[in-house]
């Protein structure tokens, strides 16, 4: 049988790819649980930095599985009760688990994003989108509202108006008017990329990891807060983190980045 779900670490870089193409990876049962299960065991390793999360085939991710949801006998598995029913449309264990990782996620998206795949590429924390990558939200259109964090993301992400655009007409968005609107930090061929995807991941390790991590953490934790209460929080942490780092430190780490800048002009 083949496996649903691909990682594959290499020099720090973890690269976790859904591995259900015949069904536009869309979320099994299994590939949900496997997901928690890969994302939880790359939070403890401490041989991991940076995650790359891609689809295989055409598609990221075309959200759940709607013919395993309903009960349809010929997906995967046996049918969900109704408990197990409510826990995948109304929980986030998936995103959960991805925001439990300490470092950064990038999303490489190389095809269709929909409804919880878009859910899951929101989850990340950059997202590189191949020319062939589609965005869209049909919450609306199955009939059911999101609960990954759909609703309150993709409005701090694109702007209210273009959200509700999205959410309320299921249309596609492609990869090019994504990057306009800000959803995506770059567009680039196929073939090209998790190349990029892995050189910016590259880049990411370069930082110290303490300070990449805290980094991370800092911006999730501001943006969930209005901006007072967040610049509050950038400064306690701030004067807290400065305390630890000795002059020597900061002294190499200047001239590391002097160096860098030369080489890359």
């Amino acid at each position: 049988m083949e496996e649903v779900l691909l990682v594959d670490r290499c020099d720090g870089i973890a690269t976790v790819t859904l591995n259900r193409p015949s069904k536009l990876n869309s979320l099994s049962r299994e590939l949900r649980r496997q997901l928690v299960q890969a994302f939880g065991e790359l939070s403890v390793d401490d041989g991991v930095d940076v995650v790359i999360l891609t689809g295989n085939g055409r598609a990221f991710c075309a959200g759940l599985d709607l013919k395993e949801l309903s009960g349809d006998s010929e997906s995967e598995g046996s049918a969900l009760d109704d408990r197990e029913r409510a826990s995948v449309v109304a929980g986030a264990d998936i995103v959960r688990a991805m925001e439990i990782f300490p470092g950064p996620v990038i999303g490489a998206i190389n095809g269709f994003a929909i409804t919880g795949g878009f859910e899951l590429a929101l989850s990340c924390d950059v997202l590189i989108a191949s020319t062939e990558a589609k965005f869209a939200d049909t919450h609306a259109r199955v009939g059911i509202l999101p609960g990954w964090g759909l609703s309150q993301k993709l409005s701090r992400t694109i702007g209210i108006y273009r959200a509700k655009e999205l959410s309320f007409s299921g249309n596609f968005l492609g990869a090019e008017q994504a990057l306009q609107w800000g959803l995506v930090n770059r567009v680039v061929a196929p073939e090209q990329l998790l190349e990029t995807a892995t050189a910016l991941a590259r880049d990411m390790q370069s930082c110290p990891r303490d300070v990449l991590r805290a980094y991370k953490r800092l911006i999730d934790d501001g943006a969930k807060i209005e901006l007072g209460k967040a610049l509050e929080l950038e400064a306690v942490h701030s004067r807290a983190h400065i305390e630890s780092v000795s002059q020597d430190q900061i002294r190499a780490r200047r001239q590391s980045v002097q160096q860098r800048g030369r080489e890359q002009n």
